[in-house]
Parts: C-alpha cells; structure tokens; sequence
C-alpha cells in the first residue's frame, strides 16, 4: 500500500559485507533500514529511534548484543531479533531470557529474515482476528486489545510486543490447552519446527512479567508434552 510509511528496521552490525546485504535486501522489500555497528552506541539510539524492529547481532564492538538486549528491553517494547553463529545455543536461550523475540543462525538466509520480520510486524492480534470483544477479564487480569494494555487488579503491567501477542492468545483462549504448534503458528505465521525453544521461553519471561511463580505459576500452566494453558477463574 503505498499511503502507508516502510517499516523502520535498526539494524545492528558490524560486518559490513552482511550488514550491507541484509540493508540491500529489505531495502528492495520496502524496509527503511539504518545499520549500527557498535553495541554502546546502539544502546543510545533503539530507545531514541524506536525502529519498528531491531535485528541485533551478538557479536559487536564496544558491548555484546546480549547486554545490548537486556539493557534497551524496559524502553524498547518492539521486536528484537537476535543473529547467532551457527549452533551456538547459549546465544539463543541468553538471548530470549533477556527479552529477544527471536534468533536467526549465521549464515542469513535473506528471504527466512523476511518472513520472520513480516511475521512480527504484522497486523498485531485484534479484536477482528480473534472474536468480537476488543477487552478480556480473567479473574484480576484484564487485557485490552484495542488500547494494548494489560492489567492486574487496576495495576498496569508494560509488555513488549511479543509478550502482549502472546498474553492475548491465550486469554482468548482461557481454559483451553494451546498446543506449542499452535501457539507458534499464529504467533510467527509459518509451522513449528518441533525445535525452536522459543514459544517455552516467551511464556517463561512473560510468566516472570505477571509475577506468576515460574516453579509453581498459578495463571499460566505448563501441560506436559501439549503446551500451555491460561487458568480462567470463571
């Protein structure tokens, strides 16, 4: 559509050559990309620039992508999209416990970054996608929509982006088990490998942003090998 603006991405890297490919390409998909090469400085212009995403390598100058991620995560809600060598694992169980919304292994591969950048960039759930009702009260929680607020017992609760697509799944979906497949299919937009750790994290670091006891959670339930389930006190 072309009254609307491009997506703004920041993209954090110091390899040149990759970081030009990856500009060049979304560039030619209707991105509007900037590139950062050092970690200290991106610390300063995520929150000021407030890029409609931020893909965030690990291995930068001046300060690594992880602390990048974990200090920027409080004031920057939108996604963040970790690059990792190639099987390194740490980065990536780091990485989404620090508030990464997702990982990508080296070498890129340009039209996979695609998809997962349209995926978390997409129209967000909204009342049209799931049901009528734009607000949801389960028990102390009310979660809106419309407005993208969340609430416990009148308190606001600050979600990023991925955290308030996944809070609004299930609350649209209290009392019934979501099976990780499913969960990840509506969330990113393209079937669940049957590895990706992801889905577990999120619901771990959203878990810890409603104080729901990650060893004994009360509101979000783990169901041994099917997923996760949204308690509803009605």
């Amino acid at each position: 559509m072309p009254d609307n603006p491009p997506f703004r991405i920041l993209l954090v890297e110091d390899d040149e050559s990759l970081g030009t490919m990856i500009r060049d390409y979304l560039t030619n998909e209707g991105f509007e990309v900037s590139i950062e090469t050092r970690g200290d400085t991106a610390v300063e212009r995520i929150p000021r620039e407030a890029a409609d995403a931020v893909i965030l390598d690990v291995n930068l100058p001046g300060m690594d992508g992880i602390t990048v991620c974990r200090t920027v995560r409080n004031d920057y809600t939108g996604p963040i999209l970790i690059l990792t060598a190639r099987g390194d694992e740490l980065d990536e169980i780091i990485g989404l416990e620090v508030g990464a919304d997702d990982y990508m292994h080296k070498p890129i591969k340009p039209r996979m970054l695609l998809a997962r950048l349209r995926a978390h960039l997409r129209e967000k759930p909204s009342a049209e996608n799931y049901a009528e009702a734009t607000q949801l009260t389960i028990g102390d929680m009310t979660i809106d929509a419309a407005q993208r607020t969340f609430e416990i017992n009148g308190e606001s609760i600050s979600l990023t982006t991925a955290e308030f697509d996944l809070m609004w799944l299930l609350a649209m979906n209290a009392g019934k088990v979501l099976s990780r497949p499913d969960i990840y299919q509506t969330l990113n937009g393209f079937a669940y490998d049957g590895l990706d750790r992801s889905i577990d994290l999120r619901v771990s670091r959203l878990r810890k942003r409603i104080g729901d006891d990650p060893n004994d959670p009360q509101r979000i339930k783990s169901i041994r090998g099917v997923g996760y389930i949204l308690v509803s006190d009605s």
